[in-house]
């Protein structure tokens, strides 16, 4: 008995540990599955953790313009950190690129831009998951605001990003 509360006791001293200190590794790179609607947290090429997430409400294909609703597909960076934004806090994504820019003044668009992982909607933070079941976003990356929470702590500002199709 003895030695089964002392396996017991260690698992949970160490176990308790080996968490605190996963909740303390910095990101290294973001990766988006728009088809399987899921966002990944990676350290050097592992993910540590996955997201379920909502998209724009039009998000086949990549943002073209403004107000398509998409939300971009390729290779950007993190650019910024806002904790006081119109929803729950957010990460500003480094869309439109070059590419992006060129493409859109050949076709005499404008590409849009603020572009962003955030939370739910201030005024609706009782959404919770439920924000799942439709694409809701303006071509932005939405996750509740809890999943926010852990998601802005473990990623810096340069992070890279890749939003695949």
């Amino acid at each position: 008995m003895r030695i089964v509360v002392l396996l017991i006791s260690t698992f949970l001293l160490f176990g308790s540990v080996y968490v605190e200190r996963i909740k303390k590794i910095k990101a290294d790179e973001i990766i988006v599955l728009k088809s399987k609607r899921k966002l990944q947290l990676c350290f050097k090429g592992v993910k540590m953790k996955q997201y379920s997430v909502s998209l724009g409400g039009n998000p086949s294909g990549h943002k073209q313009f403004e107000g398509d609703q998409k939300t971009p597909e390729g290779y950007y960076f993190i650019d910024g950190k806002n904790p006081n934004s119109k929803y729950y806090k957010n990460l500003g994504i480094s869309y439109p690129n070059g590419e992006d820019k060129a493409f859109a003044r050949s076709k005499g668009k404008n590409p849009g831009g603020a572009i962003k992982i955030h939370g739910l909607p201030n005024d609706k933070p009782w959404l919770g998951k439920l924000h799942l079941l439709k694409d809701w976003t303006h071509g932005c990356i939405a996750v509740t605001n809890k999943q926010m929470d852990e998601i802005y702590r473990s990623i810096d500002i340069g992070t890279k990003i890749t939003i695949l199709p």
